[in-house]
């Protein structure tokens, strides 16, 4: 039974076209799979400090409790990503970036160490590679211009910890009018079955 996990990353919740894809994906999965879903929207992590990078490089045995719940935050992170299968990261498109809430999701699975090693070469991931969705949600064109800065960062990101099975699909030109979100939409939906089969296998 595949184990997916779906990450929500829009300020609109469940009315974000990101996170009504992600349900749409979700419903073209063969029958059988368990899921786990976070909306680091509504349960947003602090921005990174110093106090819990600390809390890091302290041996569990020698943390307070302060810094064992500091360190909670990444560990469970990180553990619910090595359990997954496959992971269905929404994205929506934030003055140019990805949610300052998912950049802060994201400083919890980059883990020198765990997640990551450096080495006379450069750096390498050590997370299991798996399929990774990005669902991509932009109000205007951006894909394959200077302007899209979501995608480079995202890929590269994801490739250094360890996961390179890494599909973008794309829904753009939403706030273009509802001939352009429809087709974008339908086009995403469409990607998106394609997807659907390997994932769950």
């Amino acid at each position: 039974m595949a184990h997916i996990l779906v990450i929500n990353s829009s300020i609109s919740g469940d009315k974000g076209q990101s996170t009504q894809l992600s349900q749409q994906f979700l419903q073209q999965l063969p029958a059988g799979f368990s899921l786990e879903t976070l909306d680091v929207a509504q349960d947003s992590y602090p921005h990174l400090a110093m106090a819990e990078i600390g809390a890091w490089m302290t041996p569990e045995s020698d943390r307070t409790p302060e810094q064992k719940a500091l360190a909670a935050l990444s560990d469970n992170a990180i553990a619910q990503v090595k359990k997954a299968d496959a992971i269905v990261i929404g994205v929506p498109m934030y003055n140019f970036g990805i949610p300052s809430q998912l950049k802060a999701y994201f400083d919890r699975l980059a883990r020198a160490g765990i997640t990551f090693k450096y080495t006379e070469t450069g750096p390498v991931g050590l997370l299991d590679d798996k399929p990774v969705i990005v669902l991509a949600t932009r109000g205007g064109l951006y894909q394959g211009t200077s302007a899209d800065s979501q995608t480079p960062f995202v890929q590269s990101f994801l490739n250094f910890i360890g996961l390179k099975d890494v599909h973008f699909v794309y829904a753009e030109g939403l706030n273009m009018g509802p001939e352009s979100a429809e087709k974008a939409l339908a086009a995403a939906k469409a990607r998106l079955a394609e997807l659907a089969p390997s994932v769950a296998a």
